[in-house]
């Protein structure tokens, strides 16, 4: 059930025996010469959108932008600020518990986001503290943290899959949206690794976006073997999650 293609009174109607959503985030940002700019974004999307097809359970619009100020020396990256991302994440949910909701599972597909998302939560429990009643529940699903999708990566591209551009995060994309599959070449194969500090630096140590991947392995078949391990995974860990069970999937 998408929350966009719903009605108010189909909102109130599934609140009557449930009180759990799920919001996918990503971000708007580069992902190295063959990987999709919305990549962040489409992954938790259509992970969500197979969850939906495993339970009854709402789906809100993705929150498609991040934090993604790394990125920034690469034409097509959009971010926002890491304040303004912790208000839009605490006004959401919000929102949605003024309503009725209680537990919200955002699913992630952007590590820069991790920071800013969890210190959201952490605005959320300190103002519920003021107030009475049942306190909100929310936890930040970072679909990638899960040992069958390492397994797998690590069994089909070993040291290849790397660290930004991954091949798993782009042949997932490309499950998702085949018809925008890109054939790039890439010099060298694996791109190299090592730390960054700031957009400039990222550039210039970077200067193809990739960091340790050769996402030219990526193909539509690895993707769907991908997206079917997280939306097992997922809607198992959101199942216990709103179920009060606080064993949190690994990551």
């Amino acid at each position: 059930m998408q929350l966009a293609l719903s009605t108010w009174q189909e909102v109130e109607a599934y609140l009557e025996h449930a009180t759990g959503i799920i919001i996918p985030i990503g971000s708007t940002e580069q992902h190295g010469p063959n990987g999709l700019i919305g990549t962040d974004a489409i992954c938790p999307t259509r992970i969500a959108a197979g969850m939906e097809e495993k339970m009854n359970v709402l789906v809100a619009p993705t929150i498609n932008y991040g934090m993604a100020q790394h990125h920034m020396a690469f034409a097509g990256t959009v971010t926002l600020r890491p304040s303004t991302l912790i208000h839009l994440v605490t006004d959401v949910i919000t929102s949605l518990r003024q309503h009725g909701f209680s537990h919200f599972y955002f699913i992630n597909g952007h590590g820069g986001n991790i920071p800013p998302v969890t210190s959201a939560f952490c605005e959320v429990y300190h103002a519920a503290g003021k107030t009475t009643g049942p306190a909100p529940r929310c936890r930040l699903a970072n679909w990638w943290r899960n040992d069958a999708i390492t397994e797998l990566a690590a069994k089909l591209y070993g040291e290849a899959e790397g660290h930004h551009a991954t091949v798993s995060e782009v042949a997932l994309s490309y499950f998702a949206h085949p018809e925008a599959v890109k054939d790039v070449a890439m010099t060298p194969e694996i791109a190299p690794n090592g730390e960054i500090y700031d957009a400039a630096d990222y550039r210039l140590k970077f200067p193809d976006g990739r960091i340790g991947s050769n996402p030219a392995l990526a193909t539509v078949a690895d993707g769907e073997r991908f997206y079917q391990l997280a939306v097992e995974a997922l809607t198992a860990d959101y199942r216990k999650f709103v179920s009060g069970d606080n064993n949190e999937m690994a990551g």
